[in-house]
């Protein structure tokens, strides 16, 4: 079989958008681990009013 990377921004915002990606990127992970073929490379990007500190 060929591997397929797909290439993701991992934009965690505000309020409760870091908790929501973190689990999200355990889901993209768990995936990973199930199909052999599957990888996601992850690039976190500072997003939101956190990027303006």
């Amino acid at each position: 079989m060929v591997e397929t990377t797909f290439t993701i921004a991992v934009l965690p915002g505000d309020g409760i958008g870091p908790e929501v990606i973190r689990e999200a990127v355990k889901v993209l992970r768990a995936v990973e681990s199930h199909l052999p073929d599957v990888r996601f490379s992850l690039t976190e990007y500072p997003c939101g009013a956190a990027a303006w500190v």
